[in-house]
This record gives C-alpha cells, structure tokens and sequence, in this order.
C-alpha cells in the first residue's frame, strides 16, 4: 500500500495499523478526541476512508487499542525505569518506580485518559483485550511485591493485593492532579512523588 498526497511518511501495509494508532494518539494529543473520526483519520495518513476500517470497526475500538498500547508503553518505560535502578536497593528502587509512574502519566496523557479514564472504562463496550491489558498491569505489580518479600526487601505480613490498590490509588490522583492542571508547578513533581514514596516504603519496609 503506497501513501496518498499528505501522508506522513511511507508504509508498508502491515505498519498500517501501527500508523493508525501512532496518528490518532497525535490527534488526542494536539486537539482533543473531538476531533478525531476514522475519515479525518485516513486523511491525515492520506489513505482511503475505509482503510482503518480494516483494523477497527469503529471509533470505540480505535480508542480502545490506543488504550491498549497506552499499557505497552507503560510496562516498557516501567521496566526501563527498573533495569536503570538496578541495585540501588528496595527504597530508591521504589521512589524510581514512583517517579517514572507519575512521569509517564503527565507526559502521555493522551494514553493514559484511555488506559484508566472514564471513556472507555464506563463505556458498555469496554473491549476484553483492554481490560485484559489493565489487569496484566495490575497482576504483574503484584507478582513485583511477592517477589520482593519473598527475598525480605519488603514486608512479608504485607498484603500486596490490597497495597497494590493502594498504591495505584496514590499515584494515579497525583497523576490526574497535573493532567488535568490543578497542580501546574511541574517543577515540584519530583517532590511531591518522594513525598508519596516515603509513604508507601512506611508500610513496604521490612519489619
């Protein structure tokens, strides 16, 4: 499949749900959901209308796949953020994990409204592979936690089901609190994500 005139660059037609999901993120970000629709859509990667119909039958499932890609992006820069703090010990591991939660959020807001915001989650057509997404996210924390007891980094008496709420519970206000601009001093997220840390490592800390 070639490009029409104003495409953003040449594909190969296998890449072109990959360019569908990459331009629609663009247009959440740049302008908001309401301008986005599967025909602006093919013509801003200069296609035919029904092309993205090949990949989504329709809005709600475009979204619901940038939701999806949203915990892919998600899951890689948290392992990035792991395998950068390796060694630095179970406190400073977990004000790193803290602090690349929060910036990941604040900086992909347009993934993160799709992962855990109320359009899609209170939509009747939530699809399964999202929501199986959002629960592999959640599981594998857990898995994290129950690992790192086991070695005695945390507190083993901890129930990490119920801190993993929790924690996601924490970080995922302080993270909607800069989306969407009630805090708009960025320079004290840092600050205000070791606050939380502090907090958190209180009940994950050895006894």
């Amino acid at each position: 499949m070639s490009t029409k005139p104003g495409a953003r660059g040449a594909y190969h037609h296998g890449d072109l749900k990959a360019v569908l999901l990459d331009e629609t993120a663009r247009i959440l970000k740049e302008e908001g959901e309401g301008a986005l629709s599967l025909r602006n859509l093919a013509a801003r990667v200069g296609v035919s209308r029904t092309a993205p119909y090949h990949h989504f039958k329709d809005k709600q499932s475009l979204l619901s796949a940038v939701g999806e890609e949203g915990f892919v992006r998600f899951n890689r820069a948290m392992l990035d953020s792991a395998r950068r703090h390796k060694g630095a010990g179970p406190e400073q591991g977990l004000r790193a994990w803290v602090r690349a939660y929060v910036t990941f959020a604040v900086e992909n807001s347009e993934y993160y409204d799709l992962m855990y915001g109320g359009r899609l989650w209170q939509s009747e057509s939530l699809s399964n592979s999202l929501l199986g997404s959002a629960r592999g996210t959640l599981r594998g924390n857990v898995e994290r936690i129950r690992g790192a007891q086991d070695k005695g980094l945390y507190n083993r008496a901890l129930d990490p089901v119920g801190f993993s709420h929790v924690a996601w519970g924490t970080l995922h206000g302080i993270s909607r609190l800069f989306i969407d601009g009630v805090y708009t001093n960025n320079a004290s997220r840092n600050r205000i994500c070791d606050t939380a840390a502090d907090m958190l490592w209180a009940q994950l800390a050895p006894r």
